[in-house]
């Protein structure tokens, strides 16, 4: 009998969206057997993709080369790539299809690990359903997972990229994505100049808009360790537009964010007592938030709400709205955020995609 083809992960260990689907594989008990997991660099210079070119495999950093591209036009991680149905017999030649979008695939492997599903899963863990229990779950599942957390303006790489609004931190962020945008500043800028490259317009100019992005903070990034005296004019004008939007970022949005998703979440998980498919979302989009603000695994849910408090500023007060028992002592106040990462951090998913560090 022939081997049962397995789905591919395409995704990067950084990557906040990639983690989701991390969380929701261990949710959901997927084992080795049932998906591989590759590794998309994102961040490696073009001469060193252009040297594995030849291995037959997607070389590191390659997202925004053309074997990528053609798994996902819009060069992001993660990508599941999965056997179609029907097509797993041995008279038959198996197909493929990409699933390009985190939600998908959530919720595709939500579907695909069930105890109706029709699969051929190796693993004997369990399979909980994590889809909402009723329409109203639904509803604000709906909210939190499509209307908040993956709308343009709450992305959380926006949100890193962005988290600096004076001198001191912007010579931080600045030090620690140098190397990532040169890197892949380096890789598109190699992409658009290969002669030898065989792409359409299109792709061309995709190259284009995401290079010009790029040279946009880096001109910002560049000069980070510079005081402003440093500066020319030009350097002085782009570092004040930086400092503006950032602080528009998280001191304005960012907090009425927060406070949305304080709101609408149940607890202690998104949607209740039991974990659902709003959950790898939600923890990997938080915990990323909680990072930029200078939070730790350690820390308990109270201590990270206060870190965000004060990391955003202009008055922030999450609300605490609920008396929480911790340890057999008195109950203690504490937002529904805080109870939620509480939550979080005892679920053996989460401790495994961040044992090494939030991210």
């Amino acid at each position: 009998m022939s081997a049962i083809p397995k789905a591919v992960l395409y995704y990067y260990p950084l990557s906040v969206w990639s983690s989701a689907t991390l969380l929701a594989l261990e949710e959901k008990g997927y084992g080795d057997n049932d998906v591989d997991l590759k590794i998309v660099d994102l961040c490696k210079s073009y001469r060193s993709l252009r040297l594995n070119d030849s291995q037959g495999e997607i070389a590191k950093g390659e997202n925004y080369g053309p074997p990528f591209l053609r798994l996902n036009a819009k060069a992001r991680v993660p990508t599941l790539v999965v056997p179609l149905q029907k097509t797993l017999g041995e008279d038959v030649e198996s197909r493929y299809k990409a699933i390009t979008e985190t939600k998908a695939i959530i919720g595709f492997l939500d579907k695909s690990r069930s105890p109706l599903s029709r699969t051929n899963t190796t693993s004997d863990a369990p399979a909980p359903s994590l889809m909402p229990a009723s329409i109203a779950f639904l509803a604000t599942s709906k909210t939190i997972v499509e209307e908040i957390l993956h709308s343009e303006q709450n992305d959380p790489n926006n949100l890193t990229y962005v988290n600096a609004r004076d001198d001191t931190s912007l010579r931080v962020l600045s030090e620690s994505l140098l190397p990532y945008f040169k890197g892949r500043q380096e890789a598109l800028a190699g992409y658009l100049a290969d002669p030898e490259s065989r792409v359409t317009d299109k792709v061309k100019n995709f190259w284009r808009t995401k290079k010009e992005a790029i040279d946009a903070l880096m001109a910002v990034y560049e000069k980070g360790d510079k005081s402003e005296s440093e500066l020319s004019d030009d350097d002085k004008a782009k570092r004040k537009e930086f400092f503006t939007t950032a602080k528009s970022v998280w001191e304005e949005h960012l907090a009425k964010v927060l406070l949305k998703l304080n709101s609408e979440i149940i607890g202690p998980y998104a949607l209740g007592e039991q974990y659902s498919i709003a959950d790898p979302h939600l923890a990997a989009w938080l915990t990323r938030i909680v990072m930029l603000a200078g939070g730790s695994a350690e820390d308990n849910g109270s201590t990270v709400i206060s870190k965000l408090e004060s990391h955003i500023g202009n008055g922030l007060a999450i609300p605490k709205i609920r008396a929480v028992a911790v340890a057999g002592e008195e109950a203690v106040s504490k937002s529904k955020l805080a109870e939620y990462w509480d939550a979080m951090k005892e679920r053996n998913s989460w401790q495994k995609v961040y044992s090494n560090g939030l991210h």
